[in-house]
């Protein structure tokens, strides 16, 4: 993988391996690099995470959710676009992590064409695009 400065990488924190394959392969699948993490805690002690432009989080995860890794990359004040994805979400949710700066947060199953539109603008969004 080549990282250079005009280089995006989305990261994706799931903790189910085959979300994960399928999320790298649509991403790299329009020439943009992917790195996969079980867990926010993963993604968390990375050495990429300086070089993230984009992630794509579940929601429910076991250690650290997904809200949970936003508030703490908030707090941190680093401004990764995050746009969630999850099987569990409800409404009540759905507010609070556009509230706090979400993207945009998708039920299972979305549409893959959906997605790619959302990850571009979220790109726009960080000026890696």
């Amino acid at each position: 993988m080549n990282i250079g400065h005009n280089s995006r990488i989305v990261a994706i924190v799931d903790d189910d391996q085959s979300v994960q394959r399928s999320l790298q392969d649509l991403i790299e699948s329009e020439g943009l690099s992917a790195r996969c993490f079980s867990s926010a805690e993963q993604f968390l002690e990375s050495q990429v995470r300086s070089k993230v432009a984009c992630m794509i989080a579940d929601i429910r995860m076991p250690g650290m959710s997904g809200l949970e890794l936003q508030a703490k990359l908030r707090a941190e004040r680093c401004r990764i676009p995050v746009i969630f994805i999850t099987a569990h979400g409800d409404a009540e949710m759905r507010i609070h992590a556009m509230g706090e700066g979400a993207v945009e947060f998708l039920s299972k199953p979305f549409d893959d064409a959906v997605l790619l539109e959302i990850v571009h603008a979220a790109l726009k969004r960080s000026g890696n695009d």
